[in-house]
This record gives C-alpha cells, sequence and structure tokens, in this order.
C-alpha cells in the first residue's frame, strides 16, 4: 500500500475511531441513570432494566433498516443520519425531565439507541476495512479500545452531575408524600445538562463528517452483492456469530448496567463509591482492549475469546457467592475479559461473507437486542430471589455460549453459491 492510500486510511481510520468513544460514552451513562431513575421514579429492579431494554431494542428494530442504508447510500450519509438521530435523541431528554415522565425518557432513549444502531452497522465493517484483512481483528479491537476509554469516563463523570444532586435517604423520609414528589422529580431534572451538551457535541461531529472526504470501501471485490438478507444465514460461522453476539451483549449490559444496585447489595458500597468502582471496571475494559489487541500477534483470536470467556465463567461463580469487595472485584475482571469479546465475535462473524458483508454486519447488530432481554431475567431472578448475586448466573450462560462459539462456532464452512 502506497504512503497516498494509507494517509487517507489513517485519517479515516481516526474519526471513526471518535464514534466508537461517542457511542461507548452514550452506553456507559445508562448505568448511572438506571439507579437514577429508579430512584426518582420509585421503580423495581425489573422495571428499571426498561431503560436497557430501550435501548437494545431499537437495534433489533434498526439493525435491517441501517444495512440497507448503508448499501443505498454508502458508510459516510449512514454515519451523518446516525449522528443526527443520536443527537435528537439527547435534545429529548430535556422535556423529558421537563414533563417528568418515565416514558418519555424510555423513548429518548430509544431514538438515541436508533442512531447509535446505524453508527455501528457502518463503523464497524467501516474500521475492520480500513486496511489489510489479515488484520482486520486487531484494528477493530483497538477502535473498541476507545469505546472502553468512554467505559471508564462515562461513569465517573456521569455520577458526578447526576447522582450527586439529590436528598439522602434519610432526608427523603422526614419529608410529606408532596414534598418528596417534588424533591425526587427535581433530582430527575439533573441529567438535562449532560445530555444536551452531549447532542450539541454530535452535532458538531456530524457536521465535521458532511465536509470531510471518507474514502470508499469495496468489500465484495469480485463478488456480487447479496440480493436478500436470507442468503447470509447459509453462512454457518455467522449465524453462531449472531448468537454468540445476541448472549455477549446480554452478559455486558447485565455486568455493566446492574453493576451499581449490585454493588449497593453485595458490597455494600454507596451509590457514588459504587459508581467510581463502576469507572474501574471501564479502565479494565479499555486496558484489556489494547492487551487484547497485542495478544492477538500471538494468539488467534478465537483462541483468546474462547479462553477468556472460560475465565469469566469462573469469575461469574464467584459472583454468586463470595461477599463483600471481593464481589466488586471479580466483576471488575469480568469486565477486563469481556473486552476483546464483542468486536472479536464481530469480526469472525462476518470474515470472507463477500456480498453477504453488509447484510452479515446488520444481523449481527440486530443480535445486539440481547441487551434488551437477557438483563430483563437478570433483574427478575433479583427481584425473585431478593438476592441480586444470583442474577450472575444470566452471564454465565452467557459466557458459555461465547465459550463454544469460540472453540468451535467460528470455523468458516463455505456457503452454497445459490
Amino acid at each position: 500500500m502506497t504512503n497516498q492510500k494509507k494517509q487517507p486510511y489513517l485519517f479515516a481510520f481516526i474519526l471513526v475511531t471518535c464514534l466508537f468513544f461517542l457511542w461507548g460514552f452514550a452506553h456507559n451513562l445508562d448505568p448511572i441513570l438506571i439507579p437514577h431513575l429508579k430512584r426518582s421514579f420509585t421503580l423495581t429492579t425489573t422495571q428499571s432494566t426498561l431503560i436497557d431494554s430501550a435501548v437494545f431494542i431499537a437495534y433489533f428494530v434498526m439493525a435491517l433498516p441501517a444495512g440497507f442504508i448503508m448499501k443505498r447510500f454508502g458508510y459516510k450519509i449512514g454515519i451523518i443520519i446516525g449522528l443526527l438521530l443520536f443527537a435528537a435523541g439527547a435534545f429529548l431528554f430535556l422535556p423529558a425531565a421537563n414533563l417528568q415522565s418515565y416514558t418519555y425518557f424510555l423513548i429518548a432513549l430509544f431514538i438515541i439507541a436508533c442512531g447509535l444502531t446505524i453508527l455501528e452497522t457502518a463503523a464497524n465493517p467501516y474500521a475492520a476495512a480500513l486496511g489489510d484483512p489479515a488484520t482486520s481483528t486487531q484494528r477493530l479491537n483497538f477502535a473498541q479500545s476507545f469505546n472502553g476509554l468512554a467505559a471508564a469516563l462515562a461513569p465517573v463523570i456521569g455520577a458526578r452531575i447526576i447522582l450527586t444532586k439529590g436528598h439522602t435517604d434519610a432526608e427523603l423520609s422526614g419529608m410529606t408524600d408532596a414534598a418528596r414528589s417534588l424533591a425526587l422529580a427535581s433530582e430527575a431534572a439533573s441529567v438535562k445538562m449532560p445530555y444536551a451538551i452531549l447532542g450539541i457535541i454530535l452535532i458538531i461531529v456530524a457536521v465535521l463528517f458532511a465536509f470531510v472526504h471518507l474514502p470508499k470501501i469495496q468489500q465484495s471485490i469480485g463478488h456480487e452483492a447479496s440480493k436478500h438478507i436470507f442468503h447470509a444465514f447459509k453462512h454457518k460461522h455467522l449465524s453462531w456469530a449472531v448468537a454468540a453476539q445476541f448472549f455477549y451483549v446480554g452478559a455486558q449490559v447485565s455486568v455493566f448496567s446492574l453493576f451499581i444496585l449490585y454493588a449497593e447489595k453485595s458490597a455494600s458500597l454507596e451509590q457514588v463509591t459504587a459508581a467510581d468502582y463502576l469507572g474501574a471496571c471501564g479502565i479494565a475494559f479499555l486496558i484489556g482492549r489494547f492487551l487484547g489487541t497485542f495478544f492477538m500477534r500471538y494468539i488467534k483470536p478465537e483462541k483468546l475469546l474462547a479462553l477468556y470467556a472460560a475465565i469469566n465463567m469462573a469469575l461469574s461463580i464467584v459472583a454468586i457467592t463470595a461477599t463483600g469487595l471481593v464481589t466488586v472485584y471479580a466483576v471488575i475482571a469480568i469486565c477486563f475479559f469481556m473486552s476483546i469479546m464483542f468486536p472479536t465475535i464481530f469480526s469472525l462473524g462476518i470474515k470472507d461473507l463477500k456480498g453477504d458483508t453488509e447484510y452479515g454486519s446488520s444481523l449481527i447488530i440486530m443480535s445486539i437486542v440481547g441487551g434488551a432481554i437477557l438483563p430483563r431475567f437478570f433483574g427478575m431472578i433479583s427481584d425473585w430471589s431478593g438476592n441480586i448475586q444470583l442474577g450472575y448466573i444470566v452471564p454465565f450462560v452467557c459466557f458459555l455460549v461465547i465459550l463454544l462459539f469460540g472453540w468451535k462456532g467460528h470455523k468458516i464452512i463455505p456457503a452454497p453459491e445459490n
């Protein structure tokens, strides 16, 4: 590859990598929103997981339209549309807070996630394609590392902007019902400023993308583009990847989104302290991404994926059975070993899809709906048993599926041509 060709690829890769940080920041504010809105609207754990449901159902609804946008208009237009939807949802937090409606918050989160779906459908395969195909998995893991950076920063920043703007439980218990409702409504409004700032940043980034030239990437040189999505299912390793990603995202959302509620019970931590430990989870996730990218120079991605999944199964058992800060440290370790899973499953899943790449990408993004479904089971187990630690049965099962994908399901079996 000539230096002239490398340069636009490098600049494009830097720009696209910024998107990984932005949607990572949005996702990792959700664990702050869950305890915040749970308290403001007096929700059960199961009801509070509707925040994740609203976000990840959008991935299921929008994944195929996102793929059609990529095929019809290209990556650049898709990225701009995704950013604008993302911004629109962020701005909707203002009227949602003014109206004091949990439903409106869920609608705003759904619209944000529609934008994120388009961004992820575009950015994941685009980052993987910007360079040598032999290093696509390492390149995608590197880009996703900035998602990990956002996971480290968002909880710490979000907790200090959102969770500290309220009354203590003792103060609330001493108020009349009317005063308590007013106080909780005021707490809910603390989300307006951070989401307004996020929306403005997204508009600026969308304008930047509109005026910057991005190189066109051919995913299927010499291969006819797929005519329909069902053809993509003929690739067995793609079907496995869709299942593995469903369970991975379910595990990740269960671990991150419910961490503060988990740490409050398992280790008796205050919310802001728990949020700081959640920031440590993000740091572990970030370090894991960089180290995983390095390890893949010497260990095949699928083998590293299987090994990490097996370790996380053992750590899930610790999260269920231990007590005190040991449980928190076990979950931080789970975050480290989860770090490589999403991009590795994604890149192994779209490998050698040729003309089915765009639809394959959409299907894997669609499987992110696992983040809407599996945390609900985590919440139901917690509410039913009265012990949130038992919810880690859900991540345990998820990591078992990922282990099977890394061990066997990733293998490419040539698909029929028709």
